[in-house]
């Protein structure tokens, strides 16, 4: 099929299943496709949520635990180190077992979890509890996009990735904001028994409603040296190993923004709890907007093209905001308006760089997904302390930003080469 004929094609309906059985694979987007964005994204926004659901808490955790900044930083490190971990483990799974089964047991483990830190004695505790949280949350991050990649390839992925991004969204935008409002009748602890009851609902919800769409004839059940051959053969796919390092370049930039924004807007320029979660939450809006112009990018541009796009607009809007924050150009707004232009260059970016890389293995989707995710929390966790040790302020997050996305720049035109990436790469591995 060319390219001409892949865009005017029209979608394949999804035939009805009941919960439980398997869905059969699919290479265009359904026409019913809004509940699976719905139910996919409702799991997936539970990593957002634990990530960001307690950012306006961490000066006030710093004080409770008579612990330093840093410190507190860390266990955002551990929740994405958790998140990385979790993906390695049950993306494989999801390839053996199918994917609802490690879905909701991944996602009740993020539930208790929440539940124990409710009596985390000190920091310590905290981080390796958000390393749990962090695991269990991995279920929903890596298990949708294998989802994604059982029904749809190229363009098709692409657009699905985008319309996830939306409901993922919505989690950035609700959390701080939320986090903000729990704050005024409870604890920083309080935050914490939110997420559990989100990840409760969650865990019904999917019992109910998620169907299996990994059929028993599909699945792979190699083994702990099948999975690291796995692993091996992916890791040899230079191809397939940029574009995953891309896209973690590009989280990375996404994080040093998540880690270090309460420190520059309430300590940097003096807002509050709720000023911080409404405007971490209007930033926000820049990542959705991009996510959702993506699909009428796709339309008219390859995704290789919109990423090399997006990588470099990502990468002048870093530099911009490291002049202004170094200089005091604009005060707060010369800082917010390089951060939101960088935030709309990564929702260019997040969706097709993945839509890219899962395109070369649909035969392993579940365990080239826990890849992707893995390197891309990895590599988040490295970062999202570098913001509090370079001293957590607006030009110690412009310099790790700018040296994310150039790094990413790097790897796409050294690594990945997207002008060989043609148009025939849509239906590889389908």
């Amino acid at each position: 099929m060319t390219t001409t004929e892949n865009r005017r094609a029209a979608p394949t309906p999804a035939p009805a299943a009941p919960p439980g059985r398997a869905t059969p694979t699919m290479t265009e987007a359904p026409a019913g496709g809004l509940k699976m964005v719905l139910v996919l994204g409702a799991f997936v926004a539970l990593g957002p949520m634990t990530i960001d659901l307690y950012l306006p808490a961490l000066p006030t955790i710093t004080e409770d635990l008579r612990t330093s900044s840093a410190a507190v930083q860390l266990t955002l490190t551990g929740t994405l180190l958790g998140l990385a971990l979790g993906q390695l483990v049950l993306g494989p799974l999801s390839d053996a077992l199918g994917r609802r089964r490690p879905l909701l047991a991944g996602t009740a483990v993020h539930v208790l979890a929440s539940l124990l830190v409710l009596v985390a004695p000190n920091v310590l505790v905290l981080g390796l509890l958000r390393v749990l949280q962090g695991a269990g949350a991995a279920a929903g991050a890596v298990i949708a996009i294998a989802v994604v990649r059982d029904l749809y390839s190229g363009r098709a992925a692409a657009t699905m990735l985008s319309r996830l991004f939306l409901v993922i969204g919505a989690a950035p935008v609700l959390a701080p904001t939320l986090g903000g409002e729990v704050l005024r009748f409870t604890s920083w602890r309080g935050v914490f028994g939110v997420l559990a009851i989100f990840g409760a609902l969650l865990v019904v919800m999917g019992a109910f409603l998620l169907q299996e769409t990994l059929p028993p004839e599909r699945r792979r059940s190699s083994g702990l040296r099948g999975t690291v051959r796995n692993y091996r053969e992916l890791l040899r796919d230079r191809t397939f190993v940029g574009l995953v390092v891309v896209a973690g370049l590009t989280m990375a930039g996404l994080f040093s923004y998540v880690s270090g924004s309460s420190f520059v807007y309430q300590g940097e320029f003096g807002l509050d709890e709720q000023q911080f979660g409404l405007l971490f939450g209007a930033g926000a809006f820049w990542l959705i907007g991009a996510t959702q112009f993506n699909p009428v990018l796709l339309r008219r541009f390859e995704p290789q093209q919109i990423l090399v796009a997006a990588t470099i607009a990502g990468a002048v809007a870093g530099l911009v905001l490291l002049v202004f924050a170094a200089t005091g150009f604009g005060g707060l707004a010369g800082v917010v308006g390089p951060l939101w232009a960088v935030l709309a260059a990564t929702g260019l970016g997040l969706p097709n760089a993945p839509a890219l890389a899962l395109q070369r293995h649909g035969e392993a989707a579940g365990t080239a997904a826990a890849l992707l995710g893995a390197i891309q929390f990895s590599v988040g966790a490295l970062v999202a302390p570098m913001v509090g040790l370079l001293g957590n302020d607006a030009v110690a997050m412009g310099i790790v930003i700018l040296s994310a996305l150039l790094l990413a720049l790097l790897t796409l035109f050294a690594v990945v080469r997207p002008w060989q990436l043609g148009a025939a790469e849509e239906s590889a591995g389908t």
